[in-house]
């Protein structure tokens, strides 16, 4: 006798989430049958080819930490994210490796994070730890969240320690932008460009003292 399952216990079952599901039915990779009440109900030998490659995900069993800072003078905190990314795998047992990097979280173009996006998409491991959601990417990282979920792989967000707040994070962001696209149009060693930066940069010390 064919056993049925439903939605949620076929989500968890799989280890995705419910509207992956739906997506999955909406692009015809996985149909499920319909009740009465028209409630979704998976057959377990339907769920079996997803299974085993949930399964050959978790048997390769490789862990990635992702650590970043945004600028050179953060290189201390860097280290303490890589210590608790290493405490917290090797607590666990897992077979891990940390990749680093250093570059805004606005920059989409970091040699790590290109690695991280190459091994995501090979789904060469079955887990991503960050200590806190921002250190991936200041927006954006729901998109690779998504892409994780899609590859099977479990995403862990430790959330421990202080973290810089939003606003110190976003101005430092803003500052780059703004350096790099000034640079561009006045020279990076203009007169003009140095003016404009050091005013940015007071505004913002301001803003921040307010």
């Amino acid at each position: 006798m064919s056993k049925f399952l439903s939605i949620k216990e076929s989500a968890k079952l799989l280890g995705v989430h419910s509207s992956t599901l739906r997506r999955w039915e909406n692009e015809g990779k996985l149909i499920p049958a319909r009740t009465q009440g028209n409630q979704r109900r998976y057959e377990l030998s339907q769920l079996q080819p997803h299974l085993s490659r949930k399964k050959r995900i978790e048997k390769s069993g490789k862990t990635i930490g992702y650590a970043r800072v945004s600028s050179h003078d953060q290189k201390d905190d860097l280290k303490r994210q890589e210590e608790l990314l290493s405490l917290y795998c090797a607590r666990y047992g897992w077979t891990f490796e940390i990749i680093s990097d250093l570059g805004s979280g606005m920059n989409y173009r970091k040699k790590g994070l290109g690695q991280l996006l190459d091994l995501l998409l090979s789904g060469s491991f079955s887990r991503l730890v960050l200590t806190h959601k921002d250190r991936l990417l200041r927006f954006g990282a729901e998109l690779i969240f998504g892409l994780c979920e899609k590859q099977g792989i479990e995403v862990v967000i430790i959330n421990q320690g202080d973290e810089p707040s939003f606003e110190e994070e976003l101005a430092k962001d803003v500052l780059e932008i703004i350096t790099v696209f000034s640079a561009r149009l006045y020279g990076s060693r203009s007169r003009k460009n140095r003016k404009l930066i050091e005013g940015i940069q007071e505004s913002l010390k301001d803003a921040a003292g307010s």
